[in-house]
């Protein structure tokens, strides 16, 4: 289950609505969702959980590049909506690596059948399992733990070390630092 907020600042505070992301599909989606619900292209913080196993936080100041955080990146890249915050940029790749990777393992023949499941004939009962995979050596791995800006809310009052230590019900925590908890238990 997910739960996507919207945290707009104006100059009277800030102004919070929940939204739905199913019209969003890519990080572009969500700036432009950000940049509509702008007062003055002043900041808007959209924040996205899924039941306590990862949120992220994109902020969005005007017309300047979004700024990311996101609380466990492998688990957010087992989600739909964490695939859209995990950017290959985010994840320090060439943009659309992910393609090349995809393309060059259709060219790879796996060892088994057509279907690429192992031939029994050529597997060996008494082998011991394979080690895990390096992340160096796997350009599609996506780290454990948390990724991206961690300065992205400091200037607004949580800093780094308060956003690495946010875990349960980070979005209330944020909103206290940020002023913005009443306004943000209105539309919860």
């Amino acid at each position: 289950m997910y739960f996507a907020a919207l945290l707009a600042r104006t100059e009277d505070g800030w102004e919070a609505s929940d939204t739905e992301l199913d019209d969003v599909e890519t990080l572009s989606d969500l700036t432009d969702l950000a940049r509509e619900a702008s007062v003055d292209e002043d900041t808007v913080l959209v924040y996205i959980e899924q039941e306590d196993a990862w949120f992220g936080v994109v902020r969005v100041d005007g017309e300047e590049d979004p700024r990311i955080y996101v609380s466990d990146a492998s688990a957010a890249a087992r989600s739909s909506y964490g695939e859209i915050l995990l950017t290959d940029e985010l994840l320090g790749r060439e943009p659309g690596a992910d393609d090349e990777i995809a393309a060059l393992e259709e060219l790879v023949d796996l060892e088994g059948t057509e279907d690429g499941e192992p031939d029994e004939s050529q597997s060996d009962a008494g082998s011991v399992a394979a080690a895990e995979p390096d992340l160096e050596d796997d350009p599609g791995a996506v780290p454990a733990g948390p990724l991206g800006d961690l300065g992205v809310l400091a200037d607004l009052g949580l800093s780094e070390k308060d956003l690495l230590t946010l875990h349960t019900d980070a979005l209330a925590e944020i909103a206290d630092a940020l002023g913005a908890a009443e306004v943000l238990e209105a539309v919860r």
